[in-house]
Parts: structure tokens; sequence; C-alpha cells
């Protein structure tokens, strides 16, 4: 089996994930998956996929991520295992499809408006 790779997006976040034939390992950056993501939550959710579709163990993952925080950089590597589990199998489309996990979260940082402190925030208004 030759090395399939997706990308995964979340907020500023965009993950490219490499999945190839092996034993399970999971490498962020060049790091362990344990050593990236400390938080139990944050591995549960890049594992998401994995065990939703019983492959948790027989694929080697390799991902290079960068922007955003370590929860949208955990989301996008989650997006872009699920789109890479319906390429292998498009039976696990049925499973993952209604968890939500193929779904692109669209929402993004509202930009900041000339004059205004904020996006929606004003300035005070002073009557007099």
């Amino acid at each position: 089996m030759e090395v399939i790779h997706k990308i995964g997006r979340r907020k500023t976040a965009v993950a490219r994930v490499y999945l190839a034939q092996g034993t399970g390992k999971i490498t962020i950056n060049k790091k362990d998956m344990a050593v990236y993501f400390p938080s139990a939550t944050l591995q549960y959710k890049v594992n998401q996929p994995l065990v939703m579709t019983n492959n948790d163990g027989n694929f080697d993952i390799t991902v290079n991520v960068y922007g955003g925080g370590i929860t949208g950089q955990a989301e996008a590597i989650r997006l872009g295992i699920s789109r890479i589990m319906c390429e292998i199998d498009p039976e696990n489309r049925l499973t993952l499809k209604p968890e939500g996990l193929l779904t692109r979260d669209p929402r993004m940082v509202e930009r900041k408006k000339f004059g205004q402190k904020k996006a929606r925030k004003k300035f005070q208004f002073s009557k007099r």
C-alpha cells in the first residue's frame, strides 16, 4: 500500500496527513502524539476516526501541522484522518458522516472593522 495524503483544516490550522501501512504510530511534527498533545481530550479527538472505523493500530500516520492553537490543530488532524479513512474504504463514510467528522467547520475569527474597538465591540459612546 502506498502513502495516502490528505489535508484537514480548522480555523487557521492546516494539517497535512500522510498514512501508510504500519503498527499504529502517530507522529505529529516529528514528535510522538503523546508529547505533542499531552491532553487526553486532544488525543481522543485525533484517534476518533481510527477508533470508529476499527483501524486503530493498523496504520502509521505522519502529520505536518501549522497555524492556530492546539485544539484547532487537533481537529484539523481529525478531519484529515477522516478523509483518508473514506478513501481507503467508502463504507467508512457511513460511520463518520453522522458524527460530523467529514464536515469542514467554517467558523473563522471575524475581522476587526475600522472605527471599532474589535469585530463587534464599539468605542464607548458619549452623548455630551
